[in-house]
């Protein structure tokens, strides 16, 4: 299954951490990485983000922006492993946006590819998962 592995765009420091909403850049970077994913030639059907604000602003926002079906998905959340992920995306059927933060993008891509792609807020890799 193909999968949008996507950090949270930029948000501001703050407390408490899960109420931390994107800033102004970061709206911007959200719908610019909407646009892209929406002009992909296999765009995500679904959306599926961790329950932080900042992660669900992003959701929100490709999830529009490609007519995608929005999840919030608890296991998403910081911490989230290859495992999870894979569970949260099983039963999708189509291609999927998983919202999440780092370390864990890295650590999930570096586990499936044996490359870390980096992830910058904002970032995005494209990933092929057997689930």
């Amino acid at each position: 299954m193909l999968v949008f592995l996507v950090r949270h765009a930029h948000s501001d420091p703050g407390d408490p951490d899960d109420l931390r909403p994107l800033s102004a850049r970061g709206r911007d970077e959200a719908r610019a990485l909407a646009e892209r994913l929406a002009r992909h030639p296999t765009p995500p059907r679904f959306v599926l983000s961790s329950p932080l604000l900042r992660a669900t602003e992003t959701a929100e926002a490709i999830a529009e922006a490609g007519s995608a079906e929005l999840q919030i998905d608890e296991t998403l959340a910081p911490g989230t492993t290859l495992e999870r992920l894979a569970d949260a995306v099983a039963g999708a059927g189509g291609p999927v946006a998983a919202v999440c933060h780092q370390p864990d993008c890295s650590e999930i891509a570096l586990e499936l590819t044996g490359n870390d792609p980096g992830f910058p807020p904002g970032g995005v890799a494209e990933l092929s998962m057997d689930v």
